[in-house]
């Protein structure tokens, strides 16, 4: 806490851009700009790694990272949001014609405007969601319901196999595979470029890697189907002589892809492919979430949906060992009584997973534990198992989810402009490194500076071929010839180079980083100083407020004493006073 303190204390000392970029981008003669004279931001990247979240959201930072955002757009971020987006929607509409643009004039003014971060942002995204409007174009033939029922057959021509109609991929299909192949690309040059550790750590990548891994299985298994029933059309159309295939008779595999759907088998490569293809499906419409943190009021909120999904994570490990338990128990109290109970709850572990797991959301019944015969014990274990569940589970468990959720989204509503700043700085910086300016399906056609880069690369590695066999020749004469020196002379020369290292230089000429690194830490001593010097200012007065209120009191209590002293003596004579006038009557 205290290096996170001081590290937003020096950058809120910066007083010019300069400043900021050296606390930002760190040494640049160390680390460079990137291509085309980008910083290299390694000071924001490893504050995000280590959750750093008030020196991101702090607004030298911020300020920093929204010049880069709008890179060659300079004019659009000053413009109100009707502008940004009709940007949007011209961008939805001419994204084919930038793409062709870009592959044929990749350096020009067009290019470099394609190559901002938000630019490339736009394009991602509407890519994205013309490929979301795919998904629903390709089942808005079913809205209304299928045109033949599960248990007819309808073909094109009598001579047709019915499965060979059925595992035909449609022109929306097509397209969809294209989208996926390019999001694949995509995904291998990010492994490629930031490593698969690296890769693996983010919660997004793993999320698109589990949805393509999962559209390449359904459509491999589509795939599967088609060509086995393209098999079975090409013996009908060699071997049947008859018109109508429903007449004639035909080897068991191969009468099998004339069937309708209710005689598939369950584990038939096409319902695989519905199925996994419509668990793909939904996954890519979750993965709209990771755009939200761009925008100011859907930010926070998609944060505190990611953090409600790690706490309910970790409330699953309680629920699973609870669940399991009673599953168990309710399974080996009534596996005896099957058949002998007014439903089969618990009588089989399919059946007590189903009971336990719909009777948390109200759905099961009570007379799932009564038996039809006069067992009275097992009843009463029954019902009190299973009201201990319940107690346990609706009661007990599920409020302490819900005040998880509550405690989770407390946190991020108390401090929701840095939460939302932080995740806002780490979508933008997916976009800031260089490559992938094309989205999907567009990057699947190599522009031609991508033979440029490659033709570079080959050229790099000759090179550092070349220069690795002649070092290595160098370095075997110098042990050849340090092998030939006597060992005194070896051992004189290496205490030499210990000692070499041990002298600490100093630094004759610094850098322009060390300088400003020197006057933000000086400014920041100084300032620590004085804030010190304040508060013992104040603790001195303090001192001196209770040294005066103590000396008041010792003088208003000898005034006190004096007065009572005064007064005492009075009172003696008047009564010395009265008692002469007494004395006197007489």
């Amino acid at each position: 806490m205290q290096c996170k303190d001081f590290v937003v204390g020096v950058l809120d000392l910066c007083r010019d851009t300069e400043e900021v970029e050296a606390i930002l981008n760190g040494d640049v003669d160390q680390n460079p700009p990137t291509e085309h004279q980008r910083p290299c931001l390694s000071r924001i990247k490893l504050s995000i790694k280590y959750e750093v979240k008030k020196f991101v959201a702090h607004p030298n930072c911020q300020q920093q990272l929204l010049t880069i955002w709008y890179e060659n757009l300079s004019g659009l971020r000053q413009q109100s949001i009707g502008v940004k987006c009709l940007t949007v929607l011209g961008v939805t509409v001419g994204l084919p014609f930038l793409a062709i643009a870009y592959w044929i004039m990749p350096c020009s003014k067009l290019g470099q405007i394609l190559r901002s971060p938000f630019m490339k942002f736009v394009a991602h995204a509407v890519s994205f969601t013309i490929f979301l409007g795919l998904l629903v174009l390709n089942a808005s033939d079913r809205f209304e319901g299928v045109k033949n029922l599960p248990n007819e057959t309808i073909t094109d021509h009598p001579r047709q196999v019915f499965r060979v109609k059925t595992t035909q991929f449609s022109w929306t299909e097509l397209l969809i595979m294209k989208w996926v192949l390019g999001m694949i690309w995509s995904e291998c040059k990010e492994i490629w470029a930031d490593g698969p550790r690296e890769y693996v750590m983010h919660l997004w990548n793993v999320l698109d890697f589990g949805m393509l891994s999962i559209f390449v299985a359904s459509f491999t298994a589509r795939f599967m189907a088609f060509l086995k029933a393209s098999k079975a059309q090409l013996y009908v159309d060699l071997h049947v002589p008859n018109h109508d295939i429903s007449n004639a008779s035909l080897p068991a595999d191969i009468a099998y892809f004339t069937y309708a759907r209710n005689r598939w088998r369950p584990s038939d490569p096409q319902i695989i492919s519905e199925g996994l293809y419509a668990i793909a499906v939904v996954l890519s419409f979750s993965r709209i979430a990771y755009i939200l943190p761009a925008n100011e009021s859907f930010g926070p909120l998609q944060i505190s949906l990611g953090r409600t999904v790690k706490d309910i994570f970790k409330f699953m490990v309680i629920f699973i060992m609870v669940f399991v338990a009673f599953m168990i128990g309710m399974f080996n109290l009534y596996s005896y009584y099957l058949g002998a109970k007014y439903n089969p709850a618990f009588t089989t572990v399919e059946e007590s997973f189903k009971t336990l797991f719909w009777s948390i959301f109200g759905l099961s019944e009570v007379i799932s534990v009564v038996l039809k015969y006069d067992h009275k014990f097992i009843e009463n274990i029954g019902y009190v198992l299973y009201g201990v569940y319940n107690v346990t589970m609706v009661v007990v468990l599920l409020n302490m989810l819900i005040a998880m959720i509550n405690s989770s989204y407390q946190e991020i509503e108390e401090d929701a402009d840095v939460e939302w700043k932080f995740a806002r700085a780490k979508l933008w910086l997916s976009y800031f490194d260089e490559g992938r300016t094309l989205p999907a399906p567009f990057n699947l056609v190599p522009t031609p500076k991508s033979f440029y880069y490659l033709i570079i690369r080959i050229k790099s590695c000759l090179i550092r071929l070349c220069k690795g066999k002649g070092h290595r020749h160098n370095n075997e004469l110098e042990m050849g010839m340090l092998n030939s020196r006597p060992k005194t002379d070896r051992h004189r020369a290496n205490l030499r180079s210990r000692e070499e290292n041990l002298v600490k230089k100093p630094i004759k000429n610094p850098t322009r980083y060390q300088k400003i690194m020197k006057r933000l830490i000086k400014r920041y001593v100084l300032k620590a100083q004085v804030d010190r010097e304040n508060d013992e200012v104040n603790e001195g007065e303090l001192k001196e407020i209770k040294q005066d209120i103590s000396s008041l009191r010792y003088e208003l209590l000898e005034e006190k004493s004096q007065a009572t002293g005064e007064l005492a003596d009075l009172i003696q004579q008047l009564s010395d006073k009265f008692g002469r006038n007494a004395k006197k009557q007489p």
